[in-house]
């Protein structure tokens, strides 16, 4: 059994449904004994920084994502959350990758929204895949290089388009909207 984490951020659903279309339960769970339970937790979502770090707070899921030991993956906001903190409300975020989250600069194309490819790819998620394979993202904030990167993007700067420390994965991207790469992906992280 996978669970995704719920925290009061959108996508989620999706994310469900992506799994299903690959033969995969899961569940969608705050709830920490259940999260105990799984096999794999997947930490999805879209939404702002500051109120999803509040409900995790509250809830007591910011201790329970930093005490996990099996596979873990972050997507989207799910990364930029792993990381130390964010310009998005100048927010404190768990500090898994030592990396900043900042907005990218003013550009007419912000977000970053469409298909885009990913460099420097290494590490057992991207098994299978080639740099010049497209991905889906959706985002205004980006996290920096640093020694977790495990790809790279390049949109108005180079950032990490995935973070990779111990058991923690994280992709920018949404592997669940990018088609047979992105099911390539997820089956790289479940086969963990």
């Amino acid at each position: 059994m996978i669970a995704i984490i719920k925290y009061n951020a959108g996508n989620i659903l999706s994310v469900q449904n992506a799994l299903s279309r690959l033969g995969y339960e899961s569940i969608i769970t705050d709830d920490e004994e259940k999260i105990d339970a799984a096999d794999k937790v997947i930490f999805p979502g879209v939404g702002e920084a500051s109120s999803a770090m509040k409900y995790l707070k509250d809830r007591k899921l910011d201790a329970k994502i930093l005490s996990i030991t099996k596979p873990f993956l972050g997507i989207c906001l799910g990364l930029q959350l792993m990381c130390k903190n964010t310009q998005e409300g100048d927010t404190d975020c768990l500090g898994i990758f030592d990396t900043t989250v900042k907005l990218f600069p003013p550009q007419e194309k912000v977000p970053h929204m469409g298909w885009n490819n990913f460099t420097k790819l290494s590490g057992d998620l991207f098994q299978g895949i080639d740099s010049d394979d497209d991905v889906y993202y959706v985002h205004s904030y980006y996290a920096e290089e640093c020694e977790n990167t495990i790809a790279t993007c390049e949109y108005i700067k180079t950032f990490s388009a995935g973070l990779q420390k111990n058991n923690f994965y994280a992709t920018q991207f949404h592997p669940e909207k990018s088609a047979g790469i992105g099911n390539q992906i997820l089956k790289n992280f479940l086969g963990l």
